[in-house]
C-alpha cells in the first residue's frame, strides 16, 4: 500500500533518511523501531505528506504522492501523533467530528460513529463531552485513536501513541490496540522505541539507525540472526526485571 523508493530527507545539519527503500503491504502491521533520531517519525511524515523527500519517490497504492493527490491520500489514512495532538479548545467529540464535518456527515451519523468507537476502545460515552484537559492520559490516547478511526480509513499511522503513559495504562492500551488491529484488518505502521511493545503489536519489525534500515523481519529473525552488532546491542538494551532474591 505504501512505498518509499530510494528516499533521501535532510534537515539543516542532519540527514534524517539516506537512500531508504521500504514497502508496507496492505493489511499488515509493521513496527518501526530504533533510537531517537533514527528516522522513524520522518517515515510517517513522508507517508502523510507533511514533509516532502529531497530525492526519491513516495507512493501510495502504486501512485506517486504529489501535491495533487495529497488530499485524497490523506482521507485514506488515520494518523495518531505523539501524545495524541487533540485540539484543547474542542471537546472529545468535537475533535472526532472535524473530518466528518468536512466530508458532510450529519450530526446523527457523527454521534453514532462516536458511540461505536467509544465501545471499541472501552471509553464511556459521557467522556465525549469533556475537553482534553479534563481527560486522563489514557483517555486522551483513546480519543486520539478514535479520531484516527472515525472515517474508517484503510490505513493507520501511529507515532509513539503510548509513549507518554504510565506502565499500567500503557499495558492495558497495548492489549486493546492488538485486539483492534486484529479485528479491523487495516494496514498499520507503528513507531515505538519499545521492542516488547513492537513485538506484541506487529508481525514485522523494521530496525532503523542513522536514517537507514539495519534489519527487517520478525522479532525471532532479529534475535536468531542479528545483522550487526548494533542490532544485538539494541535488543539487549530492553531490560528484563531482575530475579527476586530468595
Amino acid at each position: 500500500m505504501f512505498e518509499l523508493d530510494r528516499v533521501q530527507k535532510s534537515y539543516p545539519g542532519v540527514v534524517a533518511l539516506e537512500d531508504l527503500s521500504l514497502r508496507f503491504a496492505r493489511g499488515r502491521v509493521c513496527a518501526l523501531i530504533g533510537s531517537s533520531g533514527s528516522g522513524k517519525s520522518t517515515v510517517l511524515r513522508l507517508l502523510t505528506g507533511l514533509v516532502r523527500p529531497d530525492r526519491g519517490k513516495v507512493r501510495v497504492d502504486g501512485k506517486p504522492l504529489t501535491s495533487a493527490s495529497l488530499q485524497s491520500a490523506r482521507l485514506r489514512l488515520g494518523y495518531v501523533i505523539q501524545e495524541g495532538g487533540l485540539f484543547p479548545h474542542l471537546t472529545a467529540q468535537g475533535n472526532l467530528a472535524l473530518q466528518p464535518r468536512y466530508l458532510g456527515w450529519t450530526q446523527t451519523r457523527i454521534a453514532g460513529r462516536c458511540a461505536e468507537l467509544a465501545e471499541l476502545v472501552r471509553l464511556p460515552v459521557s467522556v465525549m463531552q469533556r475537553y482534553p484537559a479534563e481527560l486522563s492520559g489514557g483517555q486522551r490516547q483513546r480519543v486520539a485513536l478514535m479520531r484516527a478511526l472515525m472515517t474508517d480509513p484503510p490505513a493507520l499511522l501511529l507515532d509513539e501513541p503510548l509513549g507518554a503513559l504510565d506502565p499500567i495504562v500503557r499495558h492495558e492500551l497495548q492489549s486493546q490496540l492488538r485486539t483492534i488491529f486484529e479485528t479491523l484488518d487495516k494496514t498499520v505502521i507503528l513507531v515505538t522505541h519499545d521492542v516488547a511493545e513492537a513485538a506484541w503489536l506487529a508481525s514485522r519489525l523494521v530496525l532503523m539507525h542513522d536514517g537507514r534500515i539495519v534489519q527487517d523481519g520478525t522479532l525471532a529473525d532479529l534475535q536468531r540472526d542479528p545483522a550487526s552488532a548494533y542490532v544485538r546491542r539494541f535488543l539487549d538494551s530492553a531490560r528484563r526485571l531482575p530475579e527476586a532474591s530468595a
